[in-house]
């Protein structure tokens, strides 16, 4: 029996391996170090082979040049659209940071290997969280599931405009900070108050040192109140998977 292998098809599945393999190192939840290089290898191959029957009809196999340029696109492409996601998944990191800074946690901040990140316990605390949550809720398949559309937006090889992946990250960025208010924001109006009014007890009464007392006072509400936050983080994933899923539909 004879096997006939086609270059075309096999340009074609290795230009989709390489947008797949790039995405996977820079976006959440498969950017997590603690997932082996070579399981996020295995998978981006295993998802280039599961879109070939939607890349290979409409690709052009081209010299060798083009070839080289095409695979620097796919590097972009997928280096865009990772960090999109990437981005839109700060937000509950950024927001952990905000209650540890406000809360007086930051002075105990330390740097997660895993995760790249340094921060205090909220800030991991979230992140970690954020992680298991795309997991167990199934949002890192509708993840993929953006990422294997977005070969129909922006075929193989095709590239694609700076400027809507710049107002797309633009976009981002900017959600990604309100994001973060939203989520924190009762926290640290409530921690905002409490150090009004030990200011205010201070200067009524000096001598009871109201300030000394505000440690302990900040510490039982941002641990009573981020539990609060913290139950509330679902919705908040749930809700950020929709943002990150419209943005790698967006990116044209």
């Amino acid at each position: 029996m004879d096997l006939t292998l086609s270059f075309s098809w096999l340009e074609a599945v290795m230009l989709a391996g390489v947008r797949m393999v790039t995405f996977l190192v820079i976006a959440p939840p498969f950017s997590y170090n603690a997932i082996p290089a070579r399981v996020k290898a295995m998978l981006a191959i295993g998802l280039a082979l599961a879109v070939s029957p939607r890349v290979v009809p409409g690709y052009v196999s081209p010299d060798t040049a083009g070839f080289f340029g095409a695979l620097v696109l796919e590097i972009l492409v997928g280096g865009t659209l990772g960090f999109l996601v990437m981005v839109i998944f700060s937000a509950v990191q950024s927001a952990g940071s905000l209650i540890d800074m406000f809360g007086g946690f930051q002075l105990a901040q330390g740097f997660d290997p895993q995760a790249m990140i340094n921060g205090a316990q909220f800030t991991r605390l979230f992140q970690m969280t954020a992680l298991a949550l795309l997991f167990a809720s199934g949002g890192y398949q509708l993840i993929i599931g953006g990422l294997v559309r977005s070969f129909t937006a922006l075929p193989l090889g095709g590239g694609l405009d700076l400027t809507v992946p710049v107002q797309a990250i633009t976009t981002a960025v900017t959600q990604m900070f309100l994001a973060s208010v939203q989520i924190a924001g009762p926290l640290l109006v409530v921690l905002f108050l409490a150090d009004a009014g030990l200011g205010l007890l201070t200067r009524v009464a000096p001598a009871l040192n109201a300030f000394a007392l505000g440690f302990p006072l900040k510490i039982f509400l941002t641990v009573t109140l981020g539990a609060v936050v913290f139950v509330a983080l679902p919705r908040v994933v749930s809700s950020l998977t929709g943002q990150a899923v419209d943005a790698l539909l967006g990116v044209r």
